[in-house]
C-alpha cells in the first residue's frame, strides 16, 4: 500500500483533523465537485440532471457507526422518506445504507428490524435497497443480514470489496441466492494479513470477482453484478469480456461515483452501457472524502487541479 493511500486512510479517521478541515474553505471548495451537498433535496436535482443523459443513481445519505438508538431511527425514517421522494419525482434513483446507520453496533435485532422496514418501502416503491460494506469486522455480519434480507425480497443487493482475501469465497457462497451484488475495490485500512496491500493484486482480484459473476452458472440463479470501478481499462476489460461471452447487458451495470470522470461518464452512458452513478450527500462527508481521495492518487491530482483551475 502506498505512503499517500495509508496517510489519507489514517486521516479519514482523525477527529481532531475532521473538526478543523470540514470548516476549511478550500477543503469545501474540492469536495463540491463530488458531493452536491447537505440535503437530500440537493442529491435529488444532481439525479435530476444525469437523468437525461441516461444515467441512473444511487442515493446514499453520509454517516456510520452511530452511537444511538434515536440515532439510528432518525436514518431510518430518512431513508422511507428518500423512497417517497424518488417515487413522486419519477427517478431511477436506488438507495444504499451502511449497517451501522441502522444500529448494528447497538442492536442486531434492531438493525435487522430497521433493514426490513427499508425494505419494505422499496418493494413497495418498485425501488432497490443496497446494502454497503464496512470494514472487514463487519463482513460476517453485513453478510447475514443481506441473506436474511435477500430470503424476504430481491430487492436487495450488497456491496463487496476486492481487496479482500475472503471475497472469493463469499461470492461462491452467494451465487445461489442469484444474488445482486455490487463489487468495489474497498476504502477502508486493513491489516495486510486481511486484503491485498498491492493495487495490481487487488485490479486482479476485481476482475476476476466480477468474471465469476457473470458466468452462465450465475446468470442462470439470476445475478445482477454492479461493476463499481473508476479504473477505465479495468471496466473496458470487463466490457469487452461481457462482449465476448455474451453476458445480457440486463446481467450487469458499471457504477461510478458522483462529479468523478464525468467525461468518461457521459461516454460510457452516449455508448448504451448501463451506467449507475453513487450520490453521497449529508453533512458527515470528512472521512468519506478522505477514502475516496485514498482510492486512488489521481483523485488528489484532481482536487488540485479544480483548486487550482
Amino acid at each position: 500500500m502506498s505512503l499517500m493511500r495509508k496517510v489519507l486512510l489514517a486521516s479519514s479517521t482523525n477527529a481532531w483533523l475532521r473538526e478543523r478541515a470540514t470548516k476549511a474553505p478550500f477543503v469545501r471548495r474540492s469536495v463540491r465537485k463530488f458531493w452536491p451537498g447537505e440535503r437530500v433535496e440537493d442529491a435529488q436535482a444532481a439525479a435530476r440532471q444525469l437523468q437525461p443523459l441516461g444515467i441512473t443513481t444511487i442515493l446514499t445519505a453520509l454517516g456510520e457507526n452511530l452511537t444511538k438508538a434515536e440515532e439510528a431511527e432518525e436514518v431510518t425514517q430518512h431513508y422511507l422518506e428518500v423512497f417517497d421522494k424518488v417515487a413522486a419525482a419519477g427517478l431511477d434513483a436506488h438507495v444504499s445504507v451502511k449497517p451501522t446507520q441502522l444500529g448494528l453496533d447497538l442492536d442486531r435485532t434492531m438493525c435487522e428490524r430497521n433493514l426490513d422496514r427499508l425494505l419494505d418501502r422499496a418493494d413497495h416503491r418498485n425501488n432497490f435497497l443496497w446494502i454497503d460494506m464496512e470494514y472487514s469486522r463487519y463482513v460476517d455480519p453485513t453478510l447475514e443480514l443481506y441473506r436474511r434480507a435477500r430470503a424476504r425480497s430481491s430487492r436487495v443487493g450488497v456491496a463487496l470489496q476486492a481487496y479482500l482475501y475472503r471475497t472469493a469465497k463469499d461470492v461462491e457462497s452467494l451465487i445461489p441466492l442469484g444474488p445482486a451484488v455490487r463489487i468495489v475495490k474497498g476504502a477502508y485500512l486493513e491489516p495486510p494479513d486481511v486484503a491485498y496491500p498491492k493495487k495490481s493484486d487487488v485490479d486482479e482480484n476485481f476482475y476476476k470477482l466480477c468474471v465469476r459473476l457473470m458466468a452462465p452458472d450465475a446468470q442462470r440463479a439470476g445475478t445482477l453484478l454492479h461493476i463499481a470501478t473508476h479504473d477505465l481499462p479495468l471496466a473496458d476489460r470487463l466490457d469487452a469480456y461481457a462482449r465476448d461471452h455474451q453476458v445480457p447487458k440486463s446481467a450487469y451495470e458499471f457504477a461510478m461515483l458522483y462529479g468523478i470522470g464525468v467525461s468518461a461518464q457521459k461516454r460510457m452512458a452516449a455508448e448504451g452501457k448501463r451506467l449507475r452513478v453513487l450520490i453521497s450527500y449529508g453533512d458527515y462527508w470528512f472521512p468519506w472524502y478522505m477514502r475516496r481521495l485514498a482510492e486512488r492518487p489521481a483523485n488528489v491530482w484532481f482536487v488540485v487541479k479544480n483548486l487550482l483551475g
